[in-house]
């Protein structure tokens, strides 16, 4: 009996070995890391995987252009697999980043294929569009492709994504941090949202920090909380230089960080063990771009080329008011490609259509003095809207929350709604005023801000007014007026209707509807002033 157990014993051994042999050849390339690192120590997770996905897929960049895919097994239940299965698919991966395996990136594989199903779906869809663009530039940068899930943790590859501390666009900048690396961000345009211009400047960042600690995860904790921390928590575990001997030492969102970005490489390629289909995405693939000169608004070019206004706006998300400021310097609009020779031949007819109505409020500012360039800074006075904090008010405008307390005297971040707040804001040198505005006009100081004293404006839009000619100001009464019915019908407008109507403006129709933008509908019943 005790040379049976003795022989079992044996076998055994030698099965544990054989075994231990097989798995060691399997993760050669694949780091395993102690168990002893639990996932309730990770802490934060990402806004952007914390978003409301029914709110996501309602946004006006996405409802038009994602639908289910018809051709592909969907299943709720997510599929069960071994920690080897995982080891093998991740050492599989093409990749240049280490790709660790431990508890902590398998709760977070799980987080993606249980919890976040749906946005893995999104995410899948809007990849087809995104990752094309991203791949590019980070071959151009010579930086290791895997990279381009990083944006995955960072926005869901939301391009308008907009985080509660002021972080914008895929790569989710700080405003300080985008305009560091040369991204445009004022009240008209924010570059932070050009797929393109953001990643070059992501580029550059993953650039300096590889200068720095040549080492791509401690490259990947810096971008989520800055080299400073880092730092600190080097020194902390006693000058040790690799992530997950830091990891206890670095800030609690970042722990999770790169363990989020190995799991998203994960599940966006094996999604299909999964039984998580992608949502297919119909933003046209073969993109062009022409160069404009002069100002534009995007309904100048969908009526005219009959594109969809919503898809426009996709392709061109870093125009926050749809006006493109051509005329203060070249600006870029990406169109489906069977449209540029479309625009090329219809150019003329494009920027003359609608033009006195779609930019009756948008001119160039009257130059500074003793300069030929046109004063780009200017007051500017916002009524505090209900929902409204000092970060969405800052990334309206182009400036920080710091900047906004600094202005008004604040100690929070928190302000009430009806609280008029003084910002100087960086208008590219083209100002923009609200229809609903009245404002007088102000000379612009030697210090070359131009000064706007702003009253009431919509629900929709600040209060926004500036240094606008007589003929662009809407008209003032101090007694009410009596008024008609207007049913609008297809093809109107409100300058076609204005022209009905003698003695009134498209800017008495706006303010006498309080509309906040230019757009109209059939159906729709507008009051009309008597003139």
């Amino acid at each position: 009996m005790k040379r049976r157990y003795t022989f079992l014993l044996i076998l055994w051994v030698i099965a544990l070995a054989t075994s231990f042999g097989q798995e060691e050849s399997l993760i050669a390339d694949t780091t395993v890391v102690s168990d002893s690192i639990l996932i309730h120590e990770v802490g934060l997770i990402p806004e952007s995987l914390d978003a409301n996905i029914d709110s996501l897929l309602h946004t006006w960049h996405v409802k038009y252009f994602t639908k289910p895919n018809e051709y592909c097994h969907d299943d709720e239940e997510n599929v069960f697999f071994p920690d080897s299965i995982y080891i093998a698919r991740l050492k599989r991966l093409p990749r240049v980043i280490p790709m660790t395996y431990n508890n902590v990136v398998r709760d977070c594989i799980d987080l993606y294929a249980e919890r976040k199903r749906s946005l893995v779906k999104y995410m899948l869809g809007m990849a087809d569009f995104y990752f094309p663009i991203i791949e590019q530039v980070l071959d151009e940068h010579r930086l290791p492709l895997e990279l381009k899930y990083l944006a995955v943790v960072e926005s869901a590859l939301n391009p308008v994504a907009l985080s509660r501390v002021g972080a914008c666009g895929l790569w989710q900048f700080m405003l300080p941090t985008g305009k560091m690396y040369g991204l445009e961000i004022n009240s008209l345009i924010d570059e932070r949202r050009d797929p393109l211009k953001a990643t070059h400047a992501a580029c550059k960042y993953f650039e300096d920090m590889y200068q720095i600690y040549g080492d791509w995860n401690l490259v990947l904790a810096s971008y989520n909380c800055g080299p400073g921390n880092v730092n600190k928590a080097i020194r902390r575990a006693g000058g040790k230089t690799d992530f997950w001997d830091i990891f206890p030492y670095l800030p609690r969102e970042t722990r999770s960080y790169v363990p989020l970005f190995i799991a998203a490489n994960y599940i966006m390629n094996y999604y299909c063990e999964h039984n998580i289909c992608p949502m297919e995405n119909t933003l046209p693939l073969a993109t062009d771009t022409v160069m404009i000169n002069n100002s534009l608004h995007l309904q100048q070019v969908a009526e005219i080329l009959h594109l969809d206004m919503e898809e426009l706006r996709a392709l061109n998300p870093q125009y926050k008011r749809d006006i493109i400021p051509g005329n203060t310097g070249p600006c870029v609009l990406k169109l489906p490609a069977a449209e540029t020779y479309a625009f090329v031949d219809k150019t003329d007819t494009v920027y003359l259509h609608k033009a006195e109505e779609l930019l009756a409020n948008c001119i160039e500012t009257t130059p500074g003095p003793d300069s030929r360039r046109p004063a780009s800074r200017e007051k500017v006075v916002h009524i505090v809207l209900s929902g409204e904090n000092l970060y969405t008010i800052a990334n309206r405008y182009g400036v920080t929350a710091k900047d906004i307390k600094k202005w008004n005297g604040l100690s929070s971040t928190r302000v009430s709604r009806g609280k008029r707040l003084v910002l100087y804001v960086d208008n590219g040198g083209v100002s923009f005023a609200s229809a609903k505005t009245s404002a007088k006009q102000n000379s612009v100081k030697s210090d070359g801000t131009s000064e706007i004293t702003a009253s009431s404006g919509s629900k929709k839009a600040a209060s926004v007014s500036t240094n606008l000619p007589q003929n662009t100001l809407a008209k003032a009464s101090s007694t009410k007026k009596d008024m008609l019915s207007y049913v609008v019908k297809s093809g109107d407008s409100l300058y076609s209707i204005a022209k009905k109507y003698p003695g009134v403006t498209t800017d008495d129709l706006v303010k006498a509807n309080r509309l906040s933008s230019p757009s109209i509908r059939p159906g729709q019943v507008l009051k009309i002033p008597r003139g």
